[in-house]
């Protein structure tokens, strides 16, 4: 992939987001792993048949989306070579979602600003995995925020990072491996077994982006606020907090984001009914309110212009 398809790539994610009438390939990824879920225990629900299957899946599916999407932009530039780079465009697209990112966090603030919690709740439902139905205004905000800082790594960081390192395909790859993680990679009774190597692949796939995430989210809420303390703060709660997470990786950018707003993260959430305690991340820090949303929603974009300049800088010098 060229620097002017990534830019164009990036150009439509920040128009057009991801409309749902698109045949997206991550949904198309979801099905399969849904249909895998279902039926592989029909065959044996065995500890040890689970986990090799789930192996077996977690290495098979990016492999086979890595194939196929190359295969298609080969075919594509087979008939006509602008057609190959449209192609290698629209699939770059579908792997970054810094738009989509944004509008849920836009989805989440304004019914807050408004004072209809429920409205809120519900929209942030939408973001998490953790119950919703009971948050405060408070643990809205703190939830919105947790996400924003672990989907920046996700959404924008991650896919740029691979999108750098083998154009689109290696990116739907990528995204195949995040996919696997967010369905089966949990340690649940279901997917203990079945997930256990999609939640450790995922692991390794996002162990340098989470922590380049991490930097830039700092960098870019030391821009945005116009306070170049900032970045000492960030820092200091990123090397203190970060491993603190239960996730080698979703605590480092969740701490950058912590240290760059000067709040508090982590606590107490519950999963179908069930509570689950997390080490709080920014200790010392004040509890986040509905202005640090919007801070973060322009740190989401502050961190997609960074990544993007800084990934077209390494295809520039490459």
């Amino acid at each position: 992939m060229i620097g002017g398809e990534l830019l164009a790539a990036a150009g439509l994610d920040a128009v057009a987001g991801d409309p749902r009438w698109f045949p997206h390939p991550v949904r198309g990824i979801g099905i399969v792993i849904r249909w895998c879920d279902n039926h592989i225990r029909k065959f044996s629900r065995h500890p040890s048949v689970l986990r090799a299957a789930g192996i077996v899946l977690a290495l098979g599916l990016p492999l086979l989306v890595l194939v196929l999407s190359r295969e298609v932009i080969v075919m594509a530039d087979g008939i006509v070579w602008w057609f190959g780079s449209l192609v290698s465009i629209g699939l770059a697209w579908t792997t970054l979602a810094a738009r989509d990112l944004w509008n849920h966090v836009q989805a989440v603030s304004k019914p807050l600003g408004r004072g209809h919690l429920p409205e809120a709740r519900r929209a942030v439902g939408m973001i998490v995995g953790r119950d919703t139905d009971q948050l405060s205004q408070e643990d809205v905000v703190r939830a919105t925020i947790e996400t924003v800082a672990e989907s920046i790594n996700d959404g924008i960081i991650a896919p740029l990072f691979y999108l750098t390192l083998g154009g689109a395909p290696l990116a739907l790859a990528y995204k195949a491996v995040n996919t696997l993680d967010s369905m089966i990679g949990h340690k649940d009774e279901r997917h203990v077994d079945f997930g256990w190597a999609s939640a450790r692949l995922d692991d390794l796939a996002n162990w340098v982006p989470a922590r380049l995430s991490a930097v830039l989210i700092i960098l870019a809420g030391a821009l945005i606020m116009g306070e170049s303390a900032r970045i000492r703060t960030g820092w200091h709660v990123l090397r203190r907090d970060g491993s603190r997470h239960p996730s080698p990786n979703s605590g480092r950018p969740e701490a950058a984001m912590a240290g760059s707003l000067g709040v508090r993260l982590g606590g107490s959430n519950f999963y179908h009914g069930i509570p689950n305690d997390r080490p709080l991340i920014g200790l010392g820090g004040r509890q986040p309110v509905l202005e640090d949303i919007e801070i973060a929603s322009r740190i989401i974009m502050g961190v997609s212009l960074l990544g993007l300049l800084s990934t077209i800088g390494v295809m520039w010098l490459v």
